[in-house]
């Protein structure tokens, strides 16, 4: 198949969206499908042969990137592009991906995973991986998909939504409790997340959260064991377990930096059967409701007394070949290039109307 796999973008995960999208685009070039990596936001403005011809580039334009410590300095990725337009599409993007049977969304954050590439792709009759815009557009809404939880039964720590200014800082410092999480409600990779202890720390959160946004979601912070559940189909993968560098949380350079940097990923998780049972109910609970389909990653707490507190879904998790998912599709001997074609077979279905 000609498939145009998607990632980088403009959104605070972007050098996540860079390596899943070149790791997606290898293994399926290593199973023969021409397949092609374009950045959403620069586009093919180094290319300048004919479209049609792109998916025979020699190397499917994959390069060499890695996930940095920090998040990526968006403003200097703006002025690295030619076409200094407002757009968030860059040079002939829509273009490839009419051309293709396929397009693989190997996007993280706002403009992937928020609904709104899927919009794009569905005006123009184009198939693409994962969840459809309404269901990914609900998911990425923190506030939303609480409502979703709340609906549906599903258990999930007790939250305000709110929205705010520097001017309401004093005041919430005082009203909200604490310890708490607060969370900028269309973040993701832990950017804009802050879990405050006392209220000074509280206070330094609102200010550092208010970078990402002024409409957040605050929650009672939980004690527990994090967990994590993907679905693929109808079916929930084996639960994973994830354990921070001791004395920090799940943080951003947790997530993505090895060593004493980097937290510890223990697939399948160490839990009885009963609770893995108990999490991929919840799992797929959560992915029905919202309407998702193909693949998803559910994040739980587990308490001490065994109850499994909802966290949010992420619709589009991350995909390389040390990702969460790819981990746990390899405990039901699935590789990872089989996992990267399934998920493609499976969303061409989804999008003929079929069952997954």
């Amino acid at each position: 198949m000609k498939i145009v796999v998607l990632g980088g973008g403009i959104s605070t995960e972007r050098h996540v969206a860079l390596v899943t999208g070149t790791s997606v685009c290898r293994a399926l070039r290593s199973l023969g499908h021409k397949a092609i990596f374009v950045d959403m936001f620069l586009g093919l403005e180094d290319y300048d042969g004919p479209l049609a011809d792109a998916f025979d580039a020699p190397d499917g334009f994959c390069g060499q990137v890695a996930i940095e410590k920090t998040a990526p300095d968006l403003e200097a990725v703006k002025a690295s592009r030619r076409d200094q337009s407002p757009s968030r599409l860059g040079k002939n993007v829509l273009e490839i991906c009419r051309l293709a049977d396929c397009v693989f969304l190997g996007l993280h954050g706002a403009d992937g995973e928020d609904g709104k590439i899927q919009a794009a792709l569905d005006l123009l009759g184009v198939p693409y991986t994962g969840s459809d815009y309404l269901g990914s557009g609900m998911a990425m809404d923190k506030a939303v998909a609480k409502r979703i939880m709340d609906a549906n039964g599903i258990r999930t720590p007790k939250w305000r939504e709110l929205r705010y200014c520097e001017e309401d800082i004093p005041r919430l410092t005082q009203e909200l409790p604490v310890p708490c999480a607060v969370k900028v409600v269309n973040g993701g990779s832990s950017i804009g997340v802050q879990l405050p202890d006392t209220r000074e720390e509280l206070e330094s959160a609102l200010h550092d959260i208010l970078r990402y946004g002024d409409r957040v979601v605050v929650e009672e912070k939980i004690t527990g064991r994090e967990l994590t559940v993907p679905v693929l189909g109808d079916r929930a993968l084996p639960a994973i377990e994830i354990v921070p560098p001791e004395g920090s949380s799940f943080d951003y350079v947790a997530k993505y930096q090895s060593g004493s940097e980097g937290a510890r990923e223990i697939c399948p998780a160490p839990i009885t059967e009963a609770e893995q049972r108990m999490l991929g109910e919840a799992a797929l609970k959560f992915h029905r409701a919202l309407g998702l389909s193909v693949y998803s990653r559910t994040d739980f707490l587990l308490d001490a007394e065994g109850r499994a507190w909802c966290l949010e879904v992420n619709t589009l998790p991350g995909m390389t070949p040390n990702s969460l998912i790819p981990k746990a599709a390899a405990v039901v001997g699935m590789s990872y290039p089989e996992l990267c074609e399934t998920i493609v077979e499976l969303s061409l279905r989804a999008r003929r109307g079929e069952p997954v």
